[in-house]
């Protein structure tokens, strides 16, 4: 198993200049990757950079949430919603609901496969690729009858065949 801490991954800064993220992977090279995960801290309204021809999986991990401006309407997302799958070329909007996030992003070519991001605990779905984000300590278990225990939760990733 590999461990990424995120106290470990330095800032990079977006595109478009508005913010920051931390890359927990960036495969199979950071320069022309196939597949993004990313911590990002947004501290201010503006909008997403935009990354055409990728399909993003976005979900609020700390602070009150977020208002996303898409082109098939506004979402609401905080901390206890479901993660959101939108098209990279969307870039939507955000607003902050009540100051600054911290958020997970999932990230993947279109033409390289069908990225999912679900919370944990969940069925394990057939993948080639597939990770594990957790906010805090985790422990981890292949017996379903204990259904993985876990402080703070986590997200399933996960890339399959199209």
């Amino acid at each position: 198993m590999n461990v990424v801490s995120l106290s470990n991954c330095p800032f990079v800064p977006w595109r478009n200049g508005g913010g920051r993220t931390r890359e927990l992977l960036a495969w199979p090279t950071a320069s022309d990757w196939l597949v993004r995960v990313s911590v990002a801290e947004i501290e201010a309204d503006g909008p997403f950079s935009p990354f055409p021809g990728i399909d993003r999986c976005f979900a609020v991990l700390e602070g009150a949430g977020v208002e996303l401006a898409l082109p098939a309407g506004v979402a609401q997302l905080g901390p206890e919603s479901d993660a959101l799958a939108f098209a990279g070329e969307d870039a939507p909007g955000c607003r902050l609901l009540a100051g600054p996030t911290r958020d997970l992003n999932l990230m993947a070519r279109r033409d390289a496969g069908r990225i999912t991001m679900r919370r944990a605990p969940g069925r394990r779905a057939a993948a080639r690729w597939r990770g594990l984000f957790a906010i805090d300590t985790l422990w981890w278990t292949d017996d379903p009858a204990e259904a993985w225990p876990s402080h703070g939760g986590g997200w399933w990733l996960s890339l399959e065949d199209r």
